[in-house]
């Protein structure tokens, strides 16, 4: 069974910075996609950013709104995907979830994706 727990969420201020971390167990971690989604209180859930597995070449791609800001990374040895947030705003605040999928390549639609984290709050304060 895949899991996914995410941790690093919390409170900040507009400027700060954070990094989510996503630990992943149950599947061969290196050889499949990881993304980072979040959703915000009456919103739609909306990617974020994504990393391509090792075969392709670990890959990254971002949402235009966090291009930038926000970076991807993994460690194939520790099962875990980063998201670096920094520069905050307080249009970035949500609940971020991590999600894996049997793809190798980058994908950003949700329904790609098969197994999600049950999310961290991430709050910045204006």
């Amino acid at each position: 069974q895949v899991q996914l727990v995410e941790s690093g969420g919390g409170l900040v201020q507009a400027g700060g910075s954070l990094r989510l971390s996503c630990a992943a167990s149950g599947r061969t971690f290196s050889s499949y996609t990881m993304g980072w989604f979040r959703q915000a209180p009456g919103k739609e859930r909306e990617f974020v950013a994504a990393i391509a597995a090792i075969s392709w070449g670990e890959k990254t791609f971002y949402a235009d709104s966090v291009k930038g800001r926000f970076t991807i990374s993994r460690d194939n040895a520790k099962n875990t995907v980063y998201l670096q947030m920094n520069s905050l705003k307080p249009e970035d605040t949500a609940v971020y979830s991590c999600a894996t999928t049997r793809r190798g390549y980058l994908v950003v639609t949700n329904n790609e994706y098969d197994y999600w984290g049950q999310g961290t709050q991430v709050t910045v304060s204006s």
